[in-house]
């Protein structure tokens, strides 16, 4: 059954630039529910990293309202946004942000051990989700011994062990070839039965049309197509 995770009222987006202030996001409205696969899509510039930073909450809008899960985000303490971005919500990003002194398998326990899970569970389940993403012979591989498609597999690993409702990714497919992206989007797919929401932002049009429906950003408004 779908539930309504994320709720966006009147938000806008702005950033000051040389005495001239450019409008990135404007008055957009959605309601986002789970188990849905959703592409964001748009040109470069348009905001589509700007739009899933703010779900996200790495930043904050110019105006207006995110909810996630019934709670209004402005209105939550520095401790209880990190509380909730911990518990609720996974960022794969466009560069991977791999820690270069830990092995794969370790990068992709750090999720789990930041919650206080024990070592054993969280090497145990970081195995297993490389392994889902064709990674079990490079467990024991540091970031620079790995490909920049292996690296971003473990990424997407990484951002999946925690099990989160929320998956946010920016351009997750990006550095892999067709048969890798179409294999990472299949486990998206599998995903959403789970009662997740997963929110893609790509140029890739093979996977915006194996979306759910897209969201497109121009000018500063979010539209939703094809769903």
């Amino acid at each position: 059954m779908s539930k309504l995770l994320i709720k966006i009222e009147n938000l806008d987006k702005q950033f000051e630039n040389n005495n001239s202030t450019i409008k990135v996001l404007k008055n957009v409205n959605l309601n986002l529910e789970s188990g849905k696969v959703i592409a964001i899509v748009g040109p470069s510039g348009s905001g589509k990293s700007t739009f899933l930073h703010l779900l996200s909450l790495l930043d904050k809008p110019t105006k207006g309202k995110i909810s996630i899960l019934g709670k209004s985000t402005s209105e939550l303490t520095e401790d209880k946004k990190n509380e909730m971005i911990r518990e609720h919500v996974s960022i794969i990003f466009q560069n991977n942000n791999l820690l270069s002194d830990f092995t794969a398998l370790e990068n992709v326990a750090i999720p789990l051990l930041i919650r206080n899970k024990s070592y054993s569970y969280a090497i145990e389940k970081a195995e297993k989700f490389l392994k889902q993403v064709n990674l079990s012979h490079r467990l024991k591989h540091f970031p620079s011994d790995l490909s920049g498609g292996e690296q971003q597999r473990v990424a997407i690993a990484r951002s999946l062990v925690s099990e989160t409702k929320i998956i946010l990714a920016d351009e997750p497919t990006g550095n892999l070839d067709y048969k890798n992206s179409a294999e990472v989007f299949s486990y998206f797919l599998k995903l959403k039965e789970k009662n997740k929401i997963i929110l893609i932002a790509t140029h890739n049009r093979e996977i915006a049309k194996k979306a759910d429906y897209t969201l497109s950003l121009s000018n500063g408004n979010i539209k939703r197509v094809n769903g």
